[in-house]
Parts: structure tokens; C-alpha cells; sequence
């Protein structure tokens, strides 16, 4: 399995509670609705520490890294980068890592 873990700062008028809700709402449903994803979590900030650095965390699993790749194509999985998510941030960092049992 894959984990793909991505994190947001949001631009400053999304950096507020009300919008942090909102984005993870919609990333969970439109991401999760993908064909190659397994499953996908949303967090936002536990702490003070955590929030002065990121705003929404991400984790999307797939069952390979082949099916990681054609998620990254995928139409819809643009459509939400560009349409959605990209207006709205700042800063993004993304990396993929392999489950070990």
C-alpha cells in the first residue's frame, strides 16, 4: 500500500476554522470518489504549533504506486487541484511513502 501525505497552508482568508472545515469536506468527497484511491483522511491543526505551519493534512492510499500515478492524471483529481484546492493555498508539500507491515 501507499500513502500519498500531502500538507496546505491555506492563504490567510482561508485560515480560519469555518474554510478549514469546508476544504477538508471537500477534499474527503471529491478525493475519495476517485476510482484509484483506497482511502482518504482530512486533519486539520490539534495544536497551536501545528496551525503556525499547516492547515489541512492529507492522506490518500493506494494500492500501488501505478495507481498513485494515474490518480495524478486523473480528470477529476485535476479538475479539484485546479479548480479548488490551488486558489486557496499558499504553500504545498507532498510525499509518498510505502506501508510496511
Amino acid at each position: 500500500m501507499i500513502e500519498r501525505i500531502v500538507l496546505f497552508k491555506l492563504k490567510d482568508e482561508y485560515c480560519n476554522d469555518a474554510a478549514r472545515a469546508e476544504f477538508a469536506e471537500r477534499t474527503r468527497a471529491d478525493l475519495s470518489a476517485l476510482q484509484d484511491v483506497r482511502g482518504v483522511t482530512v486533519g486539520v491543526p490539534a495544536d497551536e504549533a501545528s496551525e503556525q505551519s499547516w492547515d489541512i493534512s492529507i492522506v490518500a492510499r493506494f494500492d500501488s504506486m501505478d495507481d498513485m500515478q494515474n490518480y495524478m492524471v486523473d480528470p477529476a483529481h485535476r479538475s479539484y487541484v485546479d479548480n479548488y484546492a490551488t486558489p486557496r493555498i499558499q504553500v504545498r508539500k507532498a510525499w509518498n511513502f510505502r506501508v510496511v507491515a
